[in-house]
């Protein structure tokens, strides 16, 4: 057994525990946490993160999960909008940093967090599953997303899919790319 295999294993016993769910011993902290794992990793984490979803229906029927692909969010966001295809177009036309710029203004952190919660409110769930985050990637920053969540997700556990490295401090999206510095979360598992 790996090193990731031991700690996905311990996913679920830890997201379903009294303690994770009532948010008891984090005094008064946000109740974010980040799984990280090595991004080539990618494939066994979200079929786990399948295979979480559907033991956790068996395990705790009364929870209410939510499960949220930032990749998809985002997606799903333009295309309400009606700029998607428009986006599309000019990635293709002008290029990505033409497209990233122009998505800029509409993919901004604050706007991509509301859409979350109106996705899935927080005062309905009683646990949000994150994933998506590398797919998500230039188009979104983790920490962004994450300090925009702060103040609307009330007690709700918010747990963070992360393909890189979290040390407590710094968020390093693929073990490479240094984001600013993030400390309100804690380690999921270790």
């Amino acid at each position: 057994m790996t090193d990731l295999d031991e700690r996905l294993n311990k996913i679920l016993d830890r997201i379903t525990s009294d303690d994770f769910l009532s948010g008891r011993k984090l005094s008064g902290e946000i109740p974010f946490y980040a799984f990280d794992y090595d991004p080539k990793a990618e494939p066994a984490v979200r079929a786990h993160i399948a295979f979480v979803l559907s033991q956790l229906k068996k395990r705790k029927p009364e929870l209410r999960i939510a499960h949220i692909n930032l990749w998809e969010l985002l997606v799903g966001y333009l295309k309400d909008r009606g700029i998607f295809d428009k986006a599309v177009a000019m990635q293709r036309d002008k290029g990505d940093d033409a497209a990233l710029k122009a998505l800029r203004a509409p993919l901004d952190s604050g706007k991509i967090a509301k859409a979350l919660i109106e996705t899935a409110p927080p005062s309905e769930h009683d646990l949000i599953l994150v994933s998506g985050v590398g797919a998500a990637f230039p188009l979104l920053r983790t920490h962004n997303l994450l300090n925009n969540l702060h103040s609307v997700m009330g007690s709700t556990p918010l747990v963070l899919f992360y393909p890189g490295r979290y040390d407590g401090q710094t968020l390093q999206l693929f073990g490479m790319l240094k984001d600013n510095p993030y400390y309100r979360a804690f380690r999921l598992v270790d």
